[in-house]
């Protein structure tokens, strides 16, 4: 009897075709345990996705770990001997924190590792069955290439100190231009520098279009040998390569990955399914001068691909694409609504109804009038592609989402205020009141300050007053609040602004309509 796979969940249809694909591409099953020593983790944490790990000490008194990754494990243990090359796949589950509910959860992952001698030939076949496998995933797919090599290259040369790097490429992650230039200048490196960096932003498109305007800008021999492989690699690719993008700040971890990186997305998922890259550096901690390069899926995301379209976006289709908004109300909607309609994307007077969405048919824009402090939610789990959102609910959430533009409505900044006559003593941990608990200790990580937080949602003010707190992390824009209370700045360190933000998945199917958006909005703050 034939099997049908029609009967299956998505996650499961899923594995059992990439198991065929796999094998008959000479890929072998690897099984791995489940636990591991919690050493390994320990003394390659760099290379883990996250360093929080579950732990537990096993009969024999060895303290194991719940596996969080499988490349870590499969490294350590392939040992390709030198001129040979090790293939395997691999269907696991890893354990994992998930900041949406603050808990481990499992994850289910299935990937290939191509580890030893890795040519170009090999680099192709490993990119092909990305492809391959996002291609059979039941939904139109984008593959996105990129390359570290460009990147370091660049960073080299223009003289980025290594601290500084992580925030540089954290920055080109989030396509964020504004924050670039602000965090180079801040680095000290040259007008010229910070140009190049800003320049890789738009260095994204089709993957032979992108190459030819890469090959333009090219500064230094790395770029160019990273362009090089990336050309050799399309060549081998054939028509395989079509439909695939090029995204040079398409960057990772520089510990971690040092040749081809690349994602895969899938209509009707928020964020990435497929991840991948090369990592020399991990394999030659256990292999001197071996190569490696794999990628894995998470399978939990395709259980979305069977949900049905909410209401509000029935009869849309992929030819029909509206562009979904998520617009904060009060006084930064009212604005920010204002900059929308005068950029050609008004949908009427919004203020005049009670509806929670509100449409433009003929721009085939829809708005969801939002609490402030949700717009960066909707727009990372991808029920909305795009919006308006204040930098302070930004890094407070530490949304997973492109930060495209600083409109600079709203301007304000974050602050430390006390007492007038305030005095740090050292001596003992400082009491800091917020409601901004995460920008709040990531400000003071960065002075290795020892912080006790107290979470307050409002009249913060009072905090220091009634000695509940030393001083206070907060928003100030005028200060006359602090003046008032006899509270003044004692030290001014993000500047705020509303911002305008795109779900990652979004920009790669609706990349057209929001860069439409994006000019006719910057032609709008011109004006």
């Amino acid at each position: 009897m034939e099997l049908d796979l029609t009967a299956f969940r998505p996650a499961e249809r899923s594995t059992l075709q990439l198991r065929v694909l796999y094998e008959q591409a000479g890929y072998r099953k690897y099984r791995m345990a489940r636990f591991e020593e919690y050493a390994l983790y320990q003394q390659y944490e760099s290379f883990l996705p996250d360093a929080q790990v579950v732990t537990f000490t096993d009969l024999d008194g060895k303290l194991r770990a719940i596996k969080p990754d499988v490349t870590l494990s499969i490294a350590k243990n392939a040992q390709p001997a030198p001129g040979t090359c090790k293939k395997y796949y691999y269907t696991e589950q890893v354990c994992r924190p998930s900041r949406e509910s603050h808990t481990f959860t499992e994850i289910s992952q299935m990937g290939l590792e191509c580890l030893g001698t890795v040519g170009s030939a090999e680099q192709a076949e490993v990119i092909r069955l990305a492809a391959q496998s996002l291609a059979a995933l039941g939904a139109p797919g984008v593959m996105e290439l990129g390359h570290m090599g460009f990147v370091t290259a660049l960073l080299d040369g223009i003289g980025a100190a290594k601290a500084d790097r992580p925030a540089l490429l954290a920055l080109l992650q989030e396509k964020n231009p504004h924050g670039l230039r602000q965090a180079a200048q801040k680095a000290g490196l040259p007008e010229e520098g910070i140009d190049a960096l800003a320049e890789l932003l738009t260095l994204n498109g089709p993957l032979t279009q992108t190459l030819a305007a890469a090959r333009s800008c090219c500064r230094y021999p790395g770029q160019r040998e990273a362009l090089d492989e990336l050309t050799a690699l399309q060549n081998d690719l054939g028509e395989a390569a079509r439909g695939a993008r090029l995204d040079l700040s398409l960057a990772g971890d520089m510990e971690y990955y040092n040749g081809l990186v690349f994602s895969g997305y899938l209509s009707g998922i928020p964020r990435a399914v497929l991840k991948g890259g090369q990592y020399d550096l991990l394999i030659r901690r256990f292999t001197p001068g071996a190569c490696a390069l794999g990628f894995a899926l998470y399978l939990d995301e395709l259980e979305r691909l069977e949900a049905p379209l909410p209401p509000v976006r029935e009869g849309e289709t992929d030819g029909n694409r509206w562009l979904n908004i998520a617009l904060p109300k009060g006084r930064l909607g009212d604005k920010a609504y204002a900059l929308l309609a005068g950029a050609g994307y008004g949908a009427g007077d919004y203020n005049d109804t009670r509806k929670l969405v509100i449409e433009n048919p003929d721009a085939r824009v829809r708005y969801f009038l939002v609490k402030p402090s949700d717009v960066a939610i909707y727009v990372e789990h991808g029920a909305a592609d795009v919006g308006i959102v204040g930098k302070d609910i930004l890094s407070e959430s530490g949304a997973d989402v492109y930060e495209l533009m600083d409109t600079g409505m709203g301007r304000c900044r974050m602050c430390v205020a006390g007492p007038k006559n305030f005095a740090d003593d050292e001596s003992r941990a400082l009491r800091v009141a917020t409601k901004f608990v995460n920008i709040a200790r990531a400000h003071y990580e960065q002075t290795g300050r020892d912080i006790d937080i107290i979470k307050l949602n409002g009249s913060i003010e009072l905090a220091p007053i009634l000695g509940l707190s030393d001083v206070i992390v907060d928003i100030v824009e005028t200060g006359t609040t602090l003046k008032e209370n006899d509270l003044a700045v004692l030290e001014e360190f993000m500047p705020i602004s509303a911002r305008f933000i795109a779900n990652k998945a979004s920009y790669q199917f609706k990349r057209a309509a929001i860069d439409a958006l994006l000019g006719s909005m910057k032609e709008a703050l011109e004006q």
